[in-house]
């Protein structure tokens, strides 16, 4: 059999399926989790400082090191289980420990990130979270208690997943200590890699919700910057037909303000396209959880859609509003240079008129200075012509006037000729 050439991609796409395996958790459990972006999207992120920060963490509690270039990473560091995977725009790190704190959601879970370290990041913390996985509870009474001294029950959203396997539960609020918390109940059926999948789960919901998010500061700043372009669109266009201002003019304002608009998308193009894409993933990690509602509270679902699907509709809306406008613009810009074009071709036939104008009265100068070329010719012609006529005078019984006379005709017709031949030859 002929071996065949792999491509050289080929397993590198393949193992990319399988590089980010769920955590596999037993309750009760609990997690610590961070994610950290650069502050601004025009800076690209340093793969290498974000690798070095991780070596400079296991370096800590001598964990070993992950293959150079990798994107995902899975050991033990001390009594934790550490995960880190690397993003397009930002890394998360996720601290896995077996039990719960006394203390529901105690900040010292999170203290298993050295505070110098954190202080080293290569970027800002996007988002972090503290997630508490417990049994689930006999009576729901119990849990109920539990939710309503966790949780503001004002933005509380509570629901069963994966067909009631597990309670999931969480008012995506920032606690003092600047984490958000999540609780999950789960039954003593579920397993492992079930339990890890749900808290997976909970960490992308909470990520991507803030990525997303960071469309809304630019809609809003976007959106303003639009309220003040579109009248001037509006007042330029009602100048074409009022003719208060020279298309010529028009047009360069126009055009300054096309240009404005075309920055604005191409500043704006990634951040409201990573915007879609995140809200996507949000849409997609709710619905993989197949939520139930528990005791009439709001699910996942209905809390994004009250608080978050708003954000990104306003986001979605100026988008849109940026696209017309630029349209708007261009259109506008067309109609007045097509308008300038008109004036000009105006202009240009009326410069036309005036040099075929011209050219008729040079014409006419030119056969006005041809007929005096003609009597100056013909009257030198007529004296050199003399000179050899007049021996002939006395043989003919002429006087020199008389032969003089007879002979200017002929020269004149003769010079007219020659001179109109040279002309046509020139035409």
């Amino acid at each position: 059999m002929t071996a065949l050439t792999d491509h050289p991609l080929r397993y590198d796409l393949a193992n990319e399926l399988h590089a980010r395996p769920f955590p596999s958790l037993t309750a009760p459990c609990r997690a610590a989790y961070l994610a950290i972006k650069r502050p601004h999207d025009a800076v690209a992120r340093d793969r290498d400082a974000d690798r070095a920060h991780l070596l400079a963490l296991l370096d800590r509690f001598g964990a070993v090191h992950p293959q150079p270039n990798a994107t995902h990473y899975f050991g033990q560091i001390g009594r934790y289980h550490l995960k880190w995977e690397s993003h397009t725009e930002f890394v998360t790190y996720t601290i896995f420990g077996d039990g719960v704190a006394e203390r529901p959601f105690d900040h010292a879970t999170f203290d298993v990130f050295p505070e110098d370290w954190l202080a080293e990041a290569p970027g800002v913390r996007m988002t972090s979270a503290l997630i508490r996985v417990e049994q689930l509870p006999e009576g729901e009474a119990d849990i109920s208690q539990k939710l309503s001294d966790w949780f503001v029950s004002e933005s509380l959203a509570v629901s069963s997943v994966l067909e009631g396997s597990a309670l999931i539960a969480s008012d995506f609020r920032i606690d003092m200590a600047g984490h958000v918390r999540f609780a999950l109940f789960v039954r003593p059926s579920t397993g492992p890699r079930r339990i890890g999948r749900i808290v997976q789960r909970l960490t992308e919901i909470e990520t991507y919700k803030t990525m997303s998010m960071l469309g809304l500061p630019r809609a809003r700043t976007l959106s303003a910057q639009l309220g003040q372009i579109d009248p001037q669109i509006s007042a330029l266009v009602g100048d074409m037909t009022a003719g208060g201002q020279s298309p010529a003019d028009a047009l360069h304002r126009l055009l300054e303000m096309s240009a404005d608009l075309e920055q604005m998308q191409a500043a704006n193009a990634f951040r409201f396209g990573a915007t879609a894409a995140y809200e996507a993933l949000v849409t997609q990690r709710i619905e993989a959880l197949r939520e139930e509602r528990f005791k009439g509270g709001q699910t996942f679902r209905e809390f994004m859609m009250r608080r978050f699907d708003p954000a990104m509709r306003t986001v979605r809306s100026t988008e849109a509003r940026l696209r017309s406008t630029t349209e708007r613009a261009g259109r506008a810009a067309e109609l007045l240079r097509t308008q300038v074009d008109v004036a000009r071709s105006a202009q240009n036939q009326a410069l036309l008129e005036s040099m075929d104008r011209r050219a008729d009265l040079q014409l006419r100068l030119q056969e006005t200075v041809e007929g005096l070329s003609v009597v100056a010719i013909s009257y030198y012609a007529v004296s050199l012509v003399g000179y050899l006529a007049y021996p002939l005078s006395e043989p003919l019984g002429l006087s020199k006037g008389m032969l003089t006379a007879m002979i200017t005709p002929v020269v004149v017709l003769v010079v007219w000729l020659l001179i109109r031949r040279i002309r046509r030859g020139v035409h």
